[in-house]
C-alpha cells in the first residue's frame, strides 16, 4: 500500500518556513523521523518501493549535527523524494526503476580527531599494514590519495528489472527473496547456488568455487543480484553476479553506478569497494573547496565534496559527468596558475645579460651558410634575438620538425652571446646527440670562419669576431685529464660554446659568464638537470628545443610559462618518406626489400619495442631479434644491437660503426627515436608498430630521410586492435608531424599526451588533454585570475593559493 507522508511533508515544510532551526517539531526532527520511519515501513511490501525507502535513511537520521546549507539540501531532497513514495509501482507496471542511491548529506561521517588528509591510509579501520604496501604500489600513501584514487569506469546497476524481464546477455539489477540457497559441486569445485523470486518468478544464481556464501544468503532475506544474465538449459541464471543483503544499509557493490578500482595481487574488487565507500563518506567531507565562491557559481561547478563523493559513488550518470568536469577543471585551473606563476617569478628574477644583435657578424654567419634559411627559420630566430636583447631572462620553447633546422637557429643565437663577450652552453641528452651537434655546429662556423685549433674536443674559429672563437664538447667519455683542462678553461672564461651533456652540470663545471643556455629534446631531462644548467649562470637566457611535435593548445597548457615559436616549415627539397603499414604475412618481402636496398649500399634500422622476451606483452625483443636476424635472416650482413642497458661506452661504439658504415643494420630499442643522424640509413622497419603512438612512430621514422636518396620506412603489425589500425592508417598517408600530434592527441583521449611526472608537472587523473574546450576554460579563468590577484593575496583566493603551494612544491622547477 502507498506510504502516508503527509505527517512527513508537513513537518519538512514547517522546518523550511522557520529556516531550519530544527524547531518544526517538539524534541527535534531526527527523534519524528526514526518514529515516522519505523512506523511507514510496515507498509511497504513491494521491493523496488522498499529499496527507494531505505536510501532515505530516515531511522537513524543526524539533522541536528548539519549545517544549515546541509540541512537546507537534505530537506529539499526528501521532499523531493516523498511523491514517489506515495506511487508504489503495480504488477504489471514494466517501467524501468532508476535507483539513487548516495548517502543523504545528514549522513555524512565525522573524521577521527587530531588526523589529516595528509595522514598514512593505516590510520583508516580495515586497512592493515598489509593492504597498505598493495595500495601503496598503486601509488596510495595519504588519506588525500586515496579520496583521490578514482575508479576505472562504473558498472551500471542501476535499472531494476522484475524477474520476468531480464533478458540474456545484459547486465541486469533484480530485488528478490531467497527461497533456497545450498552448497553444490560445479565443474569439481565448491559452489553456492540459490533460487530467489519475487512476485513474477523465480531465477538461478550460482557463484562458483564459492561455498561459504550459503550462510550469508539465509532463506527468506531480500537481496539485490547485480550481474549479467546467461542462459541455462533455456532458463535464465545470473553466474556470480554481485550480491547485497536489502536492509538499512546504503547499496555499494549493486542497485548503483558500481565503481571498478584499478587493482594490484592481493587486492579484491568488492574488498576494495568497501573500503573506499567508508573512507568517501567519512573524509570527502573533510575537504575544504579552495575554488572562489565566486567562480564556482559562475561556472556552476559542484562544490569539492559532492564532486569527490560523485566520482566514486555517483547518483546517476548526469552527477559522474559533472564531477568529472569539476575535479578535471580543477587539475587544469591549478596547472595553469602554477605555469603562469613560473613565468612571472622568471620575468621578475634578477634582469639577464641583453644582447646587442652584432649585424655585421649574423649576416656573415647566415651567408656562408650552404643552405637558405626558410622564411620560418627567419621568423623564429627573429623572435630569439627580440627576447635576447631584453633584460628580462628569455624563456622559450622552439618546436620544429626533425630537419627543419632547430640547430642552426640555436647556433645562430650562441653566436651572438659569444659577440657580445658571453658564454653559452648546449645541452644535449645523450653523447651521441652531443657530438653530433659538435660537429653540425662546428661544421656552420668553420664556413665563415678559418679554423685556428682543431682537437679531438676543442676547436676555434678566426674571422668571425674580433678574437678567436672558441667551441668546446664536454662528455663524460673524456679523459678525466682532458676534462679537467676544459673545465679550467671553461671557468676562465676561455672557451665560448660548450656542447655537453649531463656533464655540463656537474660540479667541476663553473661559467665565467653562462648568458644562454640550450636544452635539447628538453623532455628527455628531469626536472633538477634542467634546473641545475640555469644555475650555473647568472639567470641566463633559456632557449629549449624539441622535435616532438605539440599540439598548440597542449603546449600553450604544459608549458605556459614559455614563449612558444615553431618552425613550421621544411627546408626545400626535403624528400617525403615512402611509408607503408604491412600485415604479418608480407614480412618476407620487407625482409627481402630491406636486403635490396642494403645491396645497392643502403644502410638500415630495425626497431623492436622491448630488450628482453616478455610473456605479458607479447612483442618481438631486439636481442632476441638481434639473434634470430643475424643468424637467420641475414647472416651475411654486418648486425649491430642497441639498446638503454648498454652501457654508454657500448651505445657509443655501436653507434660510431653504424655511422661510419661498418654495420649495415641496427637492430634497436626506441632509443633511437631521437636525434640519431645518418644520411645514409634509407630503411626502416619497425616491429609491432601497433604499440607505439603517432607521434613516437613520426620520430622513429625521422631517422632516415636524411641523405639525399629515397627513404622508406614499414610498420610491421601482428594483430592491431581498432585503434591500433587507424593509427597505422594515419601514419601512412599523413607526414606532417603537428598534424599527427593533434591525431595522436585525439585517439589517446584521456590520459597524458606525454607523461608529465617527468616534466615536474601536477599529475592529470581526470583531466583530458583531447577536452580543448575545458582546457581554454582552465586557461582563461587562470589568466583572470593572476590579472586580478597575481599574489592570490585576497581573502577569498587564500584556500586556492594554499592548494596550488600543495600541488607545486617549489623544488618543481621544470623549465
Amino acid at each position: 500500500m502507498p506510504v502516508n507522508c503527509e505527517p512527513l511533508r508537513k513537518i519538512l515544510e514547517l522546518e523550511h518556513k522557520k529556516g531550519y532551526t530544527d524547531s518544526a517539531v517538539f524534541g527535534g526532527l531526527d527523534r519524528f523521523l526514526g518514529n515516522w520511519a519505523n512506523q511507514a515501513i510496515t507498509s511497504i511490501t513491494e521491493p523496488k518501493l522498499l529499496l527507494r525507502f531505505h536510501r532515505l535513511r530516515l531511522a537513524d537520521s543526524n539533522y541536528a549535527s548539519l549545517s544549515m546549507e546541509q540541512r537546507q539540501e537534505w530537506v529539499s531532497k526528501v521532499l523531493s523524494f516523498l511523491p514517489q513514495l506515495k506511487r508504489p509501482e503495480g504488477k504489471g507496471d514494466k517501467a524501468k526503476v532508476v535507483l539513487k542511491v548516495s548517502r543523504p548529506a545528514s549522513r555524512a561521517k565525522r573524521p577521527p580527531a587530531k588526523q589529516s588528509l595528509d595522514s598514512p591510509i593505516t590510520i583508516i579501520k580495515g586497512i592493515s599494514q598489509g593492504i597498505a604496501t598493495k595500495l601503496n604500489k598503486l601509488g596510495v600513501s595519504t588519506v588525500r590519495d586515496l579520496l583521490y584514487f578514482f575508479p576505472n569506469r562504473h558498472l551500471d546497476y542501476s535499472q531494476v528489472k522484475s524477474i520476468s524481464q531480464l533478458a540474456e546477455g545484459n547486465e541486469e539489477t533484480i530485488i528478490a527473496h531467497v527461497w533456497q540457497a545450498r552448497q553444490v559441486t560445479l565443474g569439481g569445485r565448491r559452489s553456492t547456488e540459490v533460487i530467489v523470486g519475487d512476485d513474477t518468478g523465480n531465477v538461478r544464481a550460482v557463484w562458483f568455487n564459492n561455498p561459504y556464501l550459503v550462510k550469508q544468503l539465509a532463506t527468506n532475506k531480500q537481496v539485490v543480484l547485480s550481474g549479467r544474465v546467461g542462459l541455462f538449459q533455456g532458463r535464465p541464471v545470473f553466474q556470480s553476479p554481485e550480491w547485497e543483503i536489502l536492509d538499512d544499509k546504503e547499496l555499494v557493490h549493486t542497485g548503483r553506478l558500481v565503481p571498478i578500482y584499478p587493482l594490484t595481487q592481493g587486492l579484491r574488487p568488492r574488498q576494495l569497494r568497501k573500503l573506499m565507500k567508508g573512507v568517501v563518506d567519512q573524509w570527502a567531507g573533510s575537504l575544504a573547496d579552495f575554488l572562489p565562491p565566486e567562480l564556482r557559481e559562475r561556472l556552476k561547478l559542484l562544490e569539492l565534496p559532492q564532486a569527490l563523493s560523485q566520482a566514486h559513488f555517483p547518483e546517476d550518470d548526469d552527477l559522474k559527468a559533472r564531477a568529472r568536469l569539476r575535479l578535471a577543471f580543477d587539475e587544469l585551473i591549478l596547472l595553469q596558475l602554477g605555469v603562469l606563476s613560473k613565468k612571472r617569478n622568471w620575468q621578475q628574477s634578477p634582469p639577464a645579460h641583453p644582447f646587442t644583435v652584432k649585424t655585421t657578424v649574423l649576416e656573415t654567419f647566415l651567408k656562408t651558410l650552404p643552405f637558405e634559411l626558410t622564411a620560418a627559420q627567419h621568423r623564429v630566430l627573429s623572435e630569439i634575438l627580440a627576447d635576447l636583447a631584453k633584460p628580462q631572462p628569455m624563456c622559450r620553447l622552439l618546436q620544429g620538425e626533425v630537419g627543419s633546422g632547430k640547430t642552426v637557429v640555436a647556433t645562430a643565437a650562441l653566436l651572438m652571446a659569444a659577440a657580445g663577450g658571453h658564454q653559452g652552453a648546449f645541452m644535449a641528452p645523450t653523447e651521441i646527440l652531443a657530438e653530433q651537434h659538435f660537429g653540425n655546429i662546428c661544421h656552420f662556423l668553420s664556413r665563415s670562419g678559418h679554423r685556428e685549433t682543431e682537437e679531438d674536443y676543442l676547436h676555434s674559429y678566426s674571422g668571425l669576431l674580433a678574437r678567436p672563437l672558441t667551441v668546446a664538447l664536454l662528455i663524460g667519455d673524456i679523459k678525466e685529464a682532458q676534462k679537467l683542462e676544459l673545465q679550467q678553461h671553461i671557468q676562465a672564461g676561455e672557451i665560448d660554446i660548450v656542447i655537453g651533456t649531463h656533464a655540463l652540470i656537474q660540479k667541476g663545471v663553473a661559467f665565467k659568464q653562462l648568458a644562454l643556455a640550450v636544452v635539447d629534446e628538453q623532455h628527455r631531462f628531469g626536472v633538477s638537470q634542467r634546473s641545475a644548467l640555469r644555475q650555473k649562470g647568472h639567470n641566463p637566457h633559456v632557449l629549449v628545443m624539441t622535435a616532438t611535435p605539440i599540439p598548440r593548445t597542449l603546449a600553450l597548457t604544459l608549458y605556459g610559462d614559455l614563449d612558444l615559436s615553431v618552425i613550421d616549415e621544411l627546408p626545400p627539397g626535403r624528400q617525403l618518406i615512402k611509408t607503408k603499414w604491412l600485415k604479418p604475412q608480407q614480412r618476407q618481402s620487407a625482409y627481402a626489400f630491406l636486403r635490396r636496398q642494403v645491396a645497392a649500399g643502403r644502410q638500415a634500422f630495425i626497431i623492436c619495442p622491448l630488450v628482453e622476451e616478455s610473456e605479458v606483452i607479447q612483442a618481438r625483443a631486439a636481442t632476441a631479434e638481434y639473434e634470430h636476424l643475424s643468424h637467420e635472416v641475414f647472416p651475411e650482413l654486418r648486425l649491430g644491437l642497441l639498446h638503454g642497458r648498454m652501457s654508454a661506452v657500448e651505445k657509443d661504439e655501436v653507434m660510431r660503426r653504424f655511422r661510419s658504415g661498418r654495420l649495415d643494420i641496427l637492430v634497436s630499442t626506441p632509443v633511437v627515436e631521437v636525434g640519431i643522424d645518418v644520411a645514409n640509413a634509407a630503411v626502416m622497419l619497425v616491429e609491432s608498430a601497433d604499440r607505439f603512438g603517432l607521434s613516437q612512430l613520426h620520430q622513429f621514422r625521422g631517422r632516415v630521410g636524411r641523405g639525399s636518396e629515397q627513404s622508406y620506412c614499414m610498420f610491421l603489425a601482428e594483430n592491431p586492435s581498432e585503434v591500433g589500425m587507424e593509427r597505422l592508417d594515419i601514419i601512412e598517408r599523413v607526414q606532417d608531424g603537428f598534424e599527427l600530434a593533434e591525431e595522436d592527441l585525439r585517439l589517446r583521449g584521456p590520459g597524458e599526451f606525454f607523461g608529465t611526472r617527468q616534466s615536474g608537472l601536477p599529475d592529470l587523473k581526470m583531466a583530458k588533454l583531447s577536452d580543448v574546450a575545458l582546457l581554454e576554460l582552465a586557461r582563461n579563468e587562470a589568466t583572470r585570475l593572476f590579472s586580478q590577484d597575481p599574489g592570490l593575496k585576497k581573502p577569498e583566493h587564500q584556500p586556492l593559493a594554499k592548494e596550488l603551494g600543495r600541488v607545486w612544491p617549489q623544488s618543481a622547477e621544470w623549465s
